[in-house]
């Protein structure tokens, strides 16, 4: 799959569509509102993570889990990257495997080797970290814009109507 910006927008477009049921609009409201539509929870913790990594979105049989580093430089821009690979039923590591003992040198190996291998045999990885990516920069933008030029609903109504 080669990468598309109108994917990503009608995505953002979709989970706004989603939202309009609230009238406040913030990200955990929007978060909320996928997983109402999924039928799925969506939980959201903080704990500690492996050297350079700041999220994990990690799927258990029921409900999802977006894991967020502590004290991370932008808190809802993470948020909103996981929540894209949500949005867009990447795959990710099993849970399983997410959760061995190891050092955080070994760790910090084994991504950066797993990262380059991914994108040089096909390429997946970097095309889904790329859709979350932009997804997350124009949910925020667009949420941003409508918080700030008035009612959040009304804003919407009249994007939706203007298309």
């Amino acid at each position: 799959m080669i990468r598309s910006h109108r994917r990503v927008s009608a995505a953002v477009d979709v989970v706004f569509d989603i939202a309009s049921d609230t009238t406040e609009f913030d990200l955990d409201d929007i978060v909320s509102a996928v997983a109402r539509e999924r039928g799925r929870s969506i939980e959201v913790e903080m704990a500690e993570l492996p050297p350079g990594v700041c999220g994990q979105r990690r799927a258990f049989p029921n409900h999802d889990v977006i894991v967020l580093a502590p004290d991370l430089p932008n808190y809802e821009r993470t948020l909103a990257h996981e929540l894209g690979h949500i949005v867009f039923r990447h795959e990710g590591t099993p849970v399983e495997k997410s959760l061995h003992v190891v050092s955080d040198e070994l760790i910090a190996f084994m991504l950066s080797e797993r990262s380059l291998m991914s994108t040089v045999l096909d390429g997946s990885d970097a095309l889904a970290e790329w859709e979350a990516e932009t997804f997350a920069g124009q949910l925020l933008q667009r949420l941003r814009r409508m918080n700030t030029r008035g009612a959040p609903l009304s804003v919407l109504r009249f994007d939706q109507a203007l298309g």
